[in-house]
C-alpha cells in the first residue's frame, strides 16, 4: 500500500520572507492566488511591519509591495495597521493618504 508523495505545504503555512520580498519589491504568485491567501499574506504582513524596528522598512519599499496587490487588500492592511496600531498610520501617514486618496471612491461603494 503505497501513500504516494506527502502533500506540498499550503502557502498559509509556510514561511514568508518579508525582508526578502521588500529588497526585491516582488510578491511571489502564490501569495496573490486567492483572495483568502491574499488576505492571509495582508495579514501577516502587518504584523512583520509592527515587529520589526522603526525605520528599518522604507515607503517606497512597502509601497512596491503594496501596488501589486488587490485594492480592496490594500484597504484591508491600512484597516488592520490602524486596528493593531493606531499610532503606527504616523509613521506611514505619507503612504497611507497617498493610498486612501487614490481609493476614495472606493471607499463608498
Amino acid at each position: 500500500m503505497s501513500l504516494g508523495p506527502p502533500n506540498p505545504v499550503p502557502v498559509s503555512a509556510q514561511a514568508i520572507p518579508f525582508w526578502e520580498l521588500l529588497e526585491t519589491g516582488n510578491v511571489p504568485d502564490d501569495y496573490l492566488k486567492t483572495e483568502y491567501v491574499t488576505q492571509q499574506f495582508v495579514e501577516r504582513l502587518v504584523h512583520y511591519v509592527l515587529s520589526i524596528p522603526s525605520k528599518s522598512i522604507s515607503i517606497p519599499q512597502l509601497s512596491a509591495i503594496l501596488e501589486q496587490i488587490d485594492a480592496r487588500q490594500q484597504i484591508f492592511f491600512f484597516k488592520r495597521l490602524k486596528e493593531t496600531s493606531p499610532h503606527s498610520l504616523k509613521e506611514f501617514a505619507p503612504l497611507y493618504y497617498g493610498f486612501m486618496a487614490e481609493f476614495h471612491p472606493l471607499l463608498f461603494t
